[in-house]
């Protein structure tokens, strides 16, 4: 026969309830419910601690997250206008530039005109003058020339003739442009 067949022809369960076995089951659980406590106070406040201060890290670091990208954007939408007043400087600045190089231009052109005229004015007094130097010259000349015709007709005692022949030579010598000029 086997054990069980025996315990239970002798009277007794399969399980003995008996005062030691609730004794030891009560103590059992008293010291589960001790060690919970224990376990609890020691790993499960400290964790829990751990992961709410965790929570909190992360709750103010989401927060400084929004915080930082609200002033990246507002740090974006100036520099935007930054930028877009740049730009408009920079074609305030290059017009003034182009304003300055077309007036700089205009004044060289103005200068070299007023060198130019100044330079034609003094040629034209020097074409005067050379002219009147050689009209001067001219006239020394025809005196020099009357005066030696002067000396070869008191000279020789001349006729008409041989006066008119002396004057067509000294024509001749002096040219017929001298007397258009």
């Amino acid at each position: 026969m086997n054990d069980v067949t025996m315990m239970v022809a002798a009277g007794k369960r399969l399980f003995g309830l008996d005062a030691q076995l609730l004794f030891d089951a009560s103590v059992l659980a008293i010291n589960v419910f001790i060690l919970f406590l224990l376990m609890s106070y020691l790993l499960f406040d400290p964790v829990k601690n751990m992961l709410k201060k965790r929570q909190e890290k992360i709750a103010a670091d989401i927060a400084a997250a929004e915080s930082d990208k609200k002033d990246a954007l507002e740090l974006k939408g100036e520099y935007d206008t930054k930028l877009k007043g740049v730009d408009k400087e920079v074609e305030l600045i290059l017009s003034e530039a182009r304003k300055k190089a077309i007036h700089n231009q205009n004044k060289i052109i103005d200068e070299a005109k007023s060198e130019a005229a100044r330079i034609i004015e003094n040629a034209n007094k020097e074409a005067v003058l050379e002219k009147q130097k050689a009209a001067d010259e001219m006239k020394q000349e025809m005196i020099q020339l009357a005066t030696l015709m002067a000396n070869k007709m008191v000279a020789v005692s001349i006729d008409t003739a041989t006066q008119n022949k002396l004057i067509e030579e000294t024509l001749g010598e002096i040219g017929d442009s001298t007397w258009q000029n």
